[in-house]
Formats: structure tokens, C-alpha cells, sequence
């Protein structure tokens, strides 16, 4: 894992976000691009250069943003970026070649139900890139101990254990598989193939109406620091992820949460 890109926001969390970013960078020496994205539209004739004054206020927050924060030695970069914010993030993750984003559950929102504000729940709906949610608050410390729920082990894409397999190399934790028999599902989606196989060291079976009903009930006897889940269209949070903004009523872990992309 060699490079991390932060998207900011205007949360109060975003120094906290920041740091626990760079600490996290810091076990893999990885590189830090945090990056803000904005989209204004002017008529023509304007007479004032909006673009200009949106970068350069913008540039000054995420630099005082990161001047809040010890980066140990980790070489950050400060981007200020126009754009669709999806596209453009996607962009940014292309030529940086990002391995892992890390996201605030809640960049803008201030409702205490929301667990996924609406910018941060369209990067984890939309964004076909590896994704780290990082609870409001939360401090680095190495996991030990990640659970992955999953409701089908069936893996067609080529290196999308790595992210996981990165965490479980780089802090010699345990990674506990929870696989969830849901309506849909199919012959073969518990056939666990030999790559997912070395990684896990123990294997639970459940039957629940959602992936998320399953690591409801089993979350608490595995006790996770991190729980990993997949991002697939019809997957862990399906209709949660049908609206940008998830509420907490519907999902809410206090642990980090890794988001791989989909496995087939």
C-alpha cells in the first residue's frame, strides 16, 4: 500500500480524520494526498475570477488543516481539485495510483443519524476503489483482529483481497470470515477458494436476512477492531446504498470499516 488519498471536507472531525490518516500511512510508508474537490458554475461575463478565489481559499484550508496534524515524516500533498466530485476523485485515484481512500462517515452532515453523510455515502456507493471508513474521533491502533462478513466467497477479479491482505501482512492480525446465507442465496457462494482460504484463520456460518443482520448477531462474540465488508450492487448495504446518506438506524459500526471493491 504506497498511496492514501484523504478527500476534506468542512466536518469538525477533519484534523482528527487527517491524523489518523497519516498514522495509519505511517505503518506502510505510504504517501498522503489529501484533496478537496469543488464544482461552481458562473455565467459568463462574470466579473470576478470565482475559480481563483475558491482554490486559493481552499488550498489555505487544507493547508491549515494539515499544519494541525504531526505527519511524521510521511510526505503529504494538498490538492485542490474542480470537478464532478466522483469523477474527479476517480481521476485523482487514477494518477496517483491511490491504493486506499479514506473517508469520514460524515463530511458535511451535522444530524446525529446520519452515519454516512451524503458526500461520503456517494463515495462508497459510487467509487470503484478500495475504501477505509473511519468512525468520527476515531485513534489509530493496529488492528488485531478483523472480521469479514460476506454473503458470497465467490472471487472472479484479480486482486481484490489486497487491501485486506496488506492490513493482515503489515499488523499480523486475524482475519475471522462470516459468510451469510441470505434469500439470494446460490449454489457454490460458500466455496471458499484458496487465496481467501490462507488468509482467514476461522470460518462462521449464518443465516440472516442481510449481510448486516449476520454481523449484527456475530459481531459482539468476535469482538473485531475492524470489520471488512464488499462493495457489490446487490451486496452488504444494497438498499442502504440506493440514497447517498446511510442512517445510523441502519448501519453503524464503531470499529473502522474496510470496503473492497466487488469480487466479481
Amino acid at each position: 500500500m504506497k498511496n492514501i488519498l484523504v478527500p476534506v471536507g468542512s466536518s469538525k472531525n477533519a484534523v482528527s480524520h487527517l491524523q489518523y490518516a497519516v498514522d495509519f500511512a505511517e505503518a506502510f510508508g505510504a504517501k498522503v494526498f489529501v484533496v478537496q474537490v469543488y464544482n461552481v458554475f458562473t455565467k459568463a461575463g462574470t466579473m470576478m475570477n470565482v475559480d481563483k478565489i475558491i482554490q486559493r481559499e481552499s488550498l489555505e484550508f487544507l493547508n491549515g488543516l494539515v499544519a494541525q496534524v504531526d505527519k511524521k515524516n510521511i510526505d503529504v500533498y494538498v490538492k485542490v481539485l474542480k470537478g464532478d466530485m466522483v469523477e474527479t476523485l476517480e481521476l485523482a485515484c487514477k494518477a496517483a495510483d491511490v491504493d486506499l481512500v479514506l473517508v469520514e462517515p460524515r463530511t458535511n452532515s451535522i444530524k446525529d443519524e446520519v452515519y454516512l453523510g451524503k458526500t461520503s455515502g456517494k463515495i462508497i456507493k459510487q467509487m470503484d476503489v478500495p475504501a477505509l471508513i473511519v468512525p468520527e474521533g476515531y485513534r489509530f491502533s493496529a488492528p488485531s483482529n478483523i472480521l469479514m462478513a460476506i454473503k458470497s466467497a465467490i472471487i472472479k477479479k484479480e486482486n481484490v483481497l489486497q487491501p485486506l491482505k496488506d492490513v493482515k501482512s503489515k499488523f499480523d492480525c486475524d482475519v475471522d470470515l462470516l459468510l451469510v446465507k441470505t434469500p439470494y442465496h446460490k449454489a457454490g457462494d460458500f466455496d471458499v477458494n484458496e487465496e481467501l482460504g490462507s488468509i482467514v484463520r476461522n470460518t462462521t456460518e449464518s443465516i440472516n436476512a442481510t449481510t448486516f443482520q449476520g454481523v449484527l448477531e456475530h459481531f459482539q462474540s468476535h469482538s473485531p477492531d475492524m470489520l471488512c465488508v464488499v462493495r457489490r450492487k446487490r451486496g452488504f448495504f444494497a438498499k442502504k446504498w440506493e440514497k447517498d446518506t446511510i442512517l445510523r438506524k441502519d448501519f453503524f459500526i464503531k470499529t473502522p470499516v474496510l470496503v473492497l471493491s466487488g469480487l466479481k
